[in-house]
């Protein structure tokens, strides 16, 4: 737990850690998906494996929105290959990672395993591919701390399968409605789909602390009430103006804006993620 600062609020957790332990087993899995686009889902991705990079934990993000993969656009980075190469069987999913900032090892550095982004290739793939990626995904986990799968936005059967192949899941909303209807929409399906661990929910561009909880109570009691689960908070991430400049400048906010709130709002989601 973080200790109190003198004026009561708790520190967020420090963006360098100590090196994590060496791995015994695989390491855990993390779809970040949300119900309705447009919620900073792939920012949020980014901005966890930086952390996690600089935390000294050997991270793999994997572009799995297979219509509009965008996360080698806000990276400003030309990947040699990607999913797509994958699928036509070209390359092993291995073969498709791409060094971030220098790659893990280097400070914030990261693997990227790229969408097809620019094209529509990817926007037909079908629940088995989707199956096939989590299957690499999975073989490829014993040689790093932490993997990220950014899912699509939506609740079709492709998405649904990314979410169930993963250990954990983290739905993203805002204090928008139709954000919130279409997270508990996600939920439900990836529940009937026979997903019994409850999901943890981030709240994205809230307004302040108080609105973000309240947008989580309302959703964790929803799931309670209907679905028979609560999701747990993984944390509320404050409206920062200098989120949108750091994806403009294509660049991560832990490099562009390392004192802002929204970084600090996120290292306490990826505290909160590192402790289950």
């Amino acid at each position: 737990m973080s200790k109190p600062s003198p004026t009561g609020q708790a520190k967020a957790p420090a963006l360098a850690a100590d090196a994590p332990r060496p791995r015994i087993l695989p390491a855990p899995i993390t779809a970040i998906a949300s119900g309705k686009g447009g919620v900073g889902k792939t920012w949020l991705s980014i901005t966890l494996s930086c952390i996690w990079g600089r935390q000294g934990r050997k991270t793999l993000l994997v572009d799995c929105d297979l219509g509009l993969a965008n996360a080698d656009v806000q990276l400003n980075v030309r990947p040699q290959a990607d999913l797509n190469s994958v699928l036509k069987g070209w390359i092993d999913l291995d073969a498709a990672a791409t060094p971030i900032m220098g790659g893990p090892g280097r400070e914030g550095g990261f693997d990227l395993i790229a969408g097809h982004s620019g094209s529509g290739a990817l926007a037909a793939a079908r629940a088995e591919d989707a199956a096939r990626i989590v299957e690499g995904v999975r073989r490829m986990s014993p040689h790093y701390d932490r993997l990220i799968m950014d899912v699509s936005a939506g609740v079709d059967p492709t998405v649904q399968r990314f979410c169930r192949g993963a250990d954990k899941l983290v739905v993203v909303t805002t204090e928008e409605p139709p954000a919130m209807m279409d997270a508990y929409a996600l939920i439900k399906l990836t529940k009937l789909g026979g997903t019994h661990e409850p999901p943890w929910i981030v709240v994205n561009m809230a307004e302040n602390r108080v609105r973000g909880r309240k947008v989580y109570d309302q959703l964790a009691a929803a799931c309670e009430q209907h679905l028979g689960l609560r999701p747990k908070l993984a944390g509320i991430i404050q409206r920062d103006p200098r989120v949108s400049d750091s994806i403009r400048a294509q660049l991560p906010i832990a490099v562009r804006h390392p004192q802002s709130q929204a970084l600090e709002d996120a290292l306490r989601v990826a505290e909160a993620l590192n402790g289950e």
